[in-house]
């Protein structure tokens, strides 16, 4: 055989080789890249994503969207050649896949904690909506979850309302571990609580719980650290005036609770917030309004464009790594409160977008 066909073949030999192995190793990295958007002023199914029973709304018009990411599942294993791809690709990006799954977490584990950081999003999302319209809304704090096997189990109840511990008054969830840890290890603490099926009850009649319990637990040792615990975690509940239902499957993490809080801020008051334009969004929201980061702004940002966005609204501590990478014919708008955002799209509908709040990538 000629030397140049022996090494041509070789070479040809050695490629597929290569191909073969990057196609079979598994390399530890996850990908991220543009997840569906959904208007929250409009409809998902035939249904609409906000429905408002028992108050007054308004027509609205144009976009308020909430945008998402897509990533691969903590079960999958990518190969060398889509890391590739996928680096190379400017709609997409490889991470370390524990950058997405630390500690090794579980598909179904990533999938929960989701679930409940939207249920938790949409919670807040009413509260700093209506708090934004001058509309009272009722909160106490709750027991959230007791911990298996913990000295709280078959004493608390997850939706016990908590009013007080060791006789004082519980105005905040964090309220609760301070006044646990007070105690040392095997302490008695003493919680002053409405129980959850009478403040159910109490709810759905439309009236304040009353009606409270003491119920005395023996601290103990938390793991690895030398503090008291009784095994629960606090929240907070809230009472509505009327009905506020998001309805939009299949989507998890608190990132959509601005734009939910737009939207309802928008179907309850008269106008419209966008003049019919077409604005995406993120970031998540607390009960006062504030807007925080969230993970995967570029993704978000390329899927708003591909939508058909012209604005995006971008939480603060976002803002430079969006202005690093803006897609075409999107304008980045600086948020740090839901007052922020009604402000910005104010100007947007008047045309003074001049005016508008920018994120600067230095």
């Amino acid at each position: 055989m000629p030397r140049r066909t022996a090494t041509m073949l070789a070479s040809t030999l050695i490629l597929i080789a290569l191909l073969c192995a990057g196609v079979l190793i598994p390399v530890p990295y996850s990908e991220m890249s543009p997840g569906p958007t959904v208007n929250t002023l409009g409809k998902v199914g035939g249904d609409p994503v906000l429905q408002i029973s028992g108050h007054r709304t308004y027509k609205t018009s144009g976009n308020l969207n909430m945008t998402t990411v897509r990533v691969t599942g903590a079960d999958y294993d990518m190969n060398l050649v889509e890391a590739v791809y996928g680096w190379l690709a400017h709609d997409s990006v490889v991470v370390p896949h524990d950058t997405l799954y630390p500690g090794g977490k579980t598909e179904e584990q990533s999938t929960q904690e989701n679930a409940e950081e939207f249920s938790q999003s949409q919670e807040s999302a009413k509260v700093a909506a209506l708090t934004e319209l001058g509309i009272p809304v009722t909160s106490r704090v709750v027991v959230s979850t007791v911990i298996k096997g913990s000295p709280a189990q078959g004493k608390l109840h997850a939706g016990d309302v908590i009013k007080a511990v060791d006789g004082t008054a519980v105005e905040q969830p964090e309220d609760v571990a301070k006044f646990v840890t007070k105690h040392k290890p095997g302490e008695n603490v003493t919680f002053t609580v409405i129980p959850a099926k009478t403040a159910a009850a109490a709810e759905k009649a439309g009236k304040q719980p009353e009606g409270t319990e003491k119920i005395i637990i023996t601290t103990k040792k938390a793991p690895k650290e030398n503090r008291a615990i009784v095994g629960i975690q606090a929240g907070t509940d809230h009472t509505f005036p009327f009905e506020i239902d998001i309805k939009l499957a299949d989507v998890g993490g608190p990132s959509a609770g601005l734009m939910f809080s737009l939207g309802i801020v928008d179907k309850l008051t008269p106008g419209q917030l966008t003049g019919g334009k077409f604005i995406a969004g993120t970031g998540t929201i607390d009960d006062q309004g504030k807007v925080g980061p969230i993970g995967g702004i570029n993704m978000k940002l390329v899927g708003a464009r591909n939508a058909g966005a012209r604005y995006f609204l971008t939480p603060g501590d976002n803002c430079k790594a969006a202005a690093s990478d803006t897609p075409g014919g999107l304008t980045l708008v600086k948020v740090k409160t839901i007052d922020d955002a009604k402000k910005s799209l104010e100007k947007i509908r008047v045309g003074d977008t001049a005016g508008l709040p920018s994120c600067s990538a230095g």
